[in-house]
């Protein structure tokens, strides 16, 4: 989760965002001599924006796994930067959770000192997301003002601002799910969330390739994704679908056991009385269950990658990924029977995040078309 970013769809006061980039062009300076393309500078720069994306998702998942999202119950954007500072400010917190079903129905009678431990999370996990937010959008409009980033960046990179914009009102779109009437976020809106902040990650990657290749021969040209690349990028995804469904469901906990789940290799328990897209997307069971056996064609489509960015000449690549995949597996093994250790979950989803990075990596790799 990102919270409450620092940028929200209602900023840009109703404007479209191809109105919005009408705007941003304008604000660049005539160009002069001093100013002076720099694409290694900007690919370095996307490197430390995709290490604090990174570590936004593992502060997420502590974030779920510790059940803090739901501690800090408004979207203030700005004054939200300010944390409770004396105990009045603390008590009308607690206050403010103490009106949630979370905390009638599961932590009534939770003390103070209990609210502040997973109000920490959610406070720092919406931190995290306001310095994205500012990390990523004052150097791009500096660099803008500069003219700076190569000729057909720019709407690439104001693109990738905006995400973060939409990333941090999903956060709380997600969050309000949770506020009225359930005990906990939807898990339809945590995927959106999730997978969002991933989408984010690999376009991060992709990007600081990119420049970072045009730094080193001005006549390069960007990589093309390959249809390879595409399917195994789309095969990932859906893992990765799977997978928050499965977390934001505590689905994991529905079996203990590897391979079978609970002595049966297909689950007993699965509710199809809504239909097959009820049960596809809402039983804890089959989610689990098609979680654990979509890996290995995802594994199956990395393989194929792996082979293929080897041949292109990047083993770096080839070895980051089967890494990846294999630490991966072995984590979400551990993680179902242990019945979801925490550190265990923790490191599974850190691994997922970078699994998603080198996948990318890979992908660029394979696009990468050599100058004749």
């Amino acid at each position: 989760m990102l919270g409450d970013g620092l940028l929200g769809a209602s900023d840009l006061g109703g404007l479209s965002i191809g109105c919005a980039w009408s705007l941003v062009r304008g604000i660049a300076l005539p160009i002069s001599r001093d100013m002076i393309l720099r694409p290694l500078l900007l690919s370095r720069w996307l490197w430390l924006v995709a290490a604090l994306v990174f570590t936004i998702v593992v502060v997420g998942g502590i974030t779920r796994l510790t059940e803090s999202g739901l501690s800090i119950t408004e979207w203030k954007p700005v004054s939200g930067v300010i944390p409770p500072l004396n105990e009045a400010d603390w008590q009308a917190e607690f206050v403010k959770y103490q009106q949630i079903p979370e905390y009638q129905l599961i932590n009534k009678g939770m003390t103070l000192a209990a609210f502040k431990q997973i109000y920490f999370w959610e406070w720092i996990h919406r931190q995290l997301g306001r310095l994205i937010g500012v990390s990523l959008a004052l150097p791009f409009f500096w660099f803008l003002i500069r003219r700076q980033i190569p000729h057909g960046y720019q709407l690439r990179l104001f693109a990738l601002v905006m995400l973060v914009g939409f990333q941090g009102a999903l956060g709380w779109w997600m969050v309000a799910s949770g506020l009225e009437t359930r005990t906990d976020v939807s898990h339809l809106r945590l995927s959106a969330h999730l997978l969002t902040a991933l989408f984010l990650l690999g376009g991060l990657v992709w990007t600081a390739r990119d420049l970072a290749r045009l730094g080193k021969d001005p006549a390069a040209t960007p990589a093309q994704l390959t249809g390879l690349a595409a399917a195994t990028l789309l095969i990932v995804a859906i893992q990765l679908l799977f997978g928050a469904w499965t977390a934001g469901l505590n689905a994991g906990q529905v079996a203990s056991s590897w391979p079978l789940m609970n002595g049966h290799l297909f689950p007993e328990g699965v509710d199809w009385s809504n239909g097959v897209p009820s049960a596809l997307s809402h039983d804890p069971f089959l989610i689990h269950f098609i979680h654990r056996w979509w890996a290995w064609l995802a594994v199956g489509a990395l393989i194929i990658l792996a082979r293929r960015v080897k041949a292109s000449g990047d083993r770096f690549g080839s070895i980051a990924i089967h890494s990846a995949f294999g630490i991966q597996i072995l984590l979400g093994i551990a993680t179902v029977m242990t019945g979801v250790n925490i550190v265990l979950a923790v490191l599974h989803q850190a691994v997922g995040a970078l699994l998603v990075a080198a996948t990318v990596w890979g992908a660029y790799s394979a696009g990468a078309r050599p100058r004749p």
